[in-house]
């Protein structure tokens, strides 16, 4: 109390020689709200009071006209954080609860479909897994339950507890045999898949038939048929019209001059050469697999050449 009476003791002394413009006896504990007066670092307000009372006439007078004048950074800090009515402080325990925030029926709907997803995601796990996992009792029982759900959208072409990728390179061949007025003469081999592989080499978005048609059709023919070319199933006749119908498609787009009677494919199998770094030695010999001479029919041509040959067989048998 004694330091606040000599301070302002000094500041009225001060005030004379600063022509009434003197500074003010500690304006913020003179000016400063209640709110702020309890914050931390604060002047209690019983010596604020005891300040305010002890201080000169001089020095009051001086604090009143600075206080009617301009205002203190602390008042104005202090309006700045009390709350006003236009603007609401927000409620945390209301905001940021996620569905919990919805209305009940909005609840309901959410719960549905998150258990609807749920409950599809776990159905594909365990199709899939049974799809891919080695013969036992439920694949055995339900296999044609998984096959429906699976195929074609959900193929899978690897097994889970046996991988076998791919280590060899499969090209299917064919030749013609063409009938034109000097005669017979036979085609050179054409590597269809070689074909195939320059329309997807290089394009972004290749086309689903220079990926999937030959060699789907060829693993089609292999599985379908013995080592000696016969059908081992009822599929073995479709698989082979399928085969000659991709031939004959491809062939279709040359012009050799002639008729062509017959067709003949074969495939050539190379093992992939093993990495430098390997001391595995393999040989990349091509093994071929010669497919019989197979006679066209009107039925092997595309649409547009089928219904030609047809128009032909029926004016010869006219005459």
């Amino acid at each position: 109390m004694v330091i606040d009476g000599e301070r302002g003791g000094m500041d009225s002394d001060h005030d004379r020689s600063s022509a009434g413009g003197g500074k003010d006896a500690w304006p913020q504990a003179l000016n400063r709200p209640a709110e702020v007066r309890g914050a931390p670092g604060a002047i209690p307000a019983d010596q604020a009071v005891t300040t305010s009372s002890t201080s000169s006439p001089s020095t009051s007078s001086s604090s009143t006209s600075s206080s009617s004048t301009s205002s203190s950074p602390a008042a104005s800090s202090a309006a700045a954080l009390s709350p006003t009515p236009s603007s609401p402080v927000p409620d945390p325990s209301v905001t940021g609860r996620g569905i919990a925030g919805l209305s009940t029926p909005y609840q309901v709907v959410a719960a549905l479909a998150l258990s609807l997803i749920g409950l599809l995601a776990c159905t594909q796990v365990a199709m899939v897994f049974l799809h891919v996992a080695p013969s036992n009792t439920l694949t055995k029982e339900h296999g044609k339950t998984i096959d429906r759900w699976i195929y074609p959208e959900f193929e899978q072409n690897w097994k889970l507890f046996a991988p076998n990728p791919l280590q060899q390179n499969v090209a299917v061949h064919v030749r013609a045999e063409v009938a034109d007025a000097d005669g017979r003469r036979t085609t050179r081999w054409m590597n269809l898949t070689h074909e195939d592989a320059e329309g997807i080499r290089g394009n972004l978005f290749p086309s689903h038939v220079d990926q999937n048609e030959l060699r789907r059709g060829w693993d089609f023919y292999v599985n379908s048929h013995d080592s000696e070319n016969r059908p081992n199933g009822l599929r073995g006749d479709l698989s082979e019209r399928y085969v000659r119908r991709i031939a004959m498609l491809r062939l279709s787009e040359r012009d050799y001059g002639g008729t062509i009677e017959r067709i003949q494919l074969r495939s050539a199998t190379s093992s992939i050469a093993p990495p430098p770094w390997s001391t595995e030695k393999i040989s990349t010999r091509p093994v071929y697999r010669v497919l019989p001479w197979w006679t066209v029919t009107p039925d092997d041509l595309p649409e547009h050449a089928a219904e030609q040959s047809r128009d032909a067989a029926r004016a010869e048998a006219d005459q």
